[in-house]
């Protein structure tokens, strides 16, 4: 049974791999090692993000974790996963529409027991090492940004980071937002971010630090997508060292959360011939 569904998993597939250079056979005798082909190895890649199993795991006699590492580095340096995770946010804006105007950002701690560029020590789990995410999402809570960070740096400095990849996010999409709705809870309550969102022409809608934690706002869409996030267990409990390979997984887990989200939406609208059974996508 594959880890996630066909109907969500086959387009990201057919989707992600469309753009990879097609491989010829130049050996002279031809009695190396055939390739294994990139669809194998996507599907390792799957499950060990969903898992959150090693490689050694995840690999079989048909594919090696050394043939899962070297692909998967292979596709960061192609930059293969920036190209996804356009297109899905792009079918999303056309079939059903991304509320730009809508926006909630929060950071997330998680487990990184294996240390790395992105852990730090957690101050919520006795010093341990632990990795943040910088989550932006829309109106509806789909992730548009996730920024990783060590856990012991403060959400509201990962802030202008997070803000500026979703400029650059909405430039690719030729979407730019008038004025934005920001909400925020109170840990962004310092004057730097609201002069940093007085310059970016944000609306701030953030919780003062004195006050009590009322959710009156859309400030639990991003808590929800965070939610998302973690129920991958490559993020809930990160094993990588290197930022890349961090990045692209959480660049895949996006895809996966996004296109789920938008069979879940359309569901009740169009029909097509692989349409599942049920809305309830597990």
């Amino acid at each position: 049974m594959p880890v996630v569904p066909a109907s969500v998993i086959d387009p990201i597939r057919e989707e992600f791999l469309a753009p990879l250079p097609g491989r010829v056979d130049d050996h002279p005798l031809g009695c190396h090692n055939p390739r294994i082909a990139d669809a194998v190895v996507f599907d390792r890649l799957v499950m060990a993000l969903v898992s959150g199993m090693g490689y050694e795991r995840v690999a079989d006699q048909g594919c090696s974790a050394t043939t899962i590492r070297r692909r998967r580095d292979e596709w960061i340096d192609a930059g293969v996963i920036g190209h996804l995770v356009l297109a899905v946010l792009r079918a999303h804006d056309q079939m059903v529409g991304l509320e730009l105007e809508d926006l909630a950002a929060d950071g997330c701690i998680t487990k990184a027991p294996s240390g790395g560029q992105c852990a730090g020590k957690s101050p919520v789990d006795r010093g341990k090492q632990g990795t943040k995410h910088s989550q932006l999402t829309h109106g509806y809570g789909i992730p548009l940004v996730t920024v990783p960070a060590g856990a012991n740096i403060r959400d509201h400095t990962l802030l202008p980071e997070t803000l500026d990849e979703f400029t650059e996010l909405t430039d690719r999409l030729d979407r730019t937002p008038q004025a934005p709705a920001l909400s925020l809870d109170a840990g962004y309550d310092y004057q730097p971010v609201r002069t940093d969102l007085a310059e970016r022409h944000h609306r701030p809608h953030l919780q003062a630090r004195n006050e009590d934690p009322i959710q009156t706002d859309g400030r639990w869409v991003v808590e929800r997508t965070s939610s998302w996030m973690n129920n991958l267990g490559k993020l809930r409990r990160n094993t990588e060292r290197r930022r890349a390979c961090t990045e692209f997984y959480l660049a895949l887990a996006t895809a996966i959360i996004t296109v789920r989200s938008l069979i879940r939406r359309a569901w009740c609208t169009p029909r097509w011939d692989t349409r599942p059974r049920s809305p309830r996508i597990r």
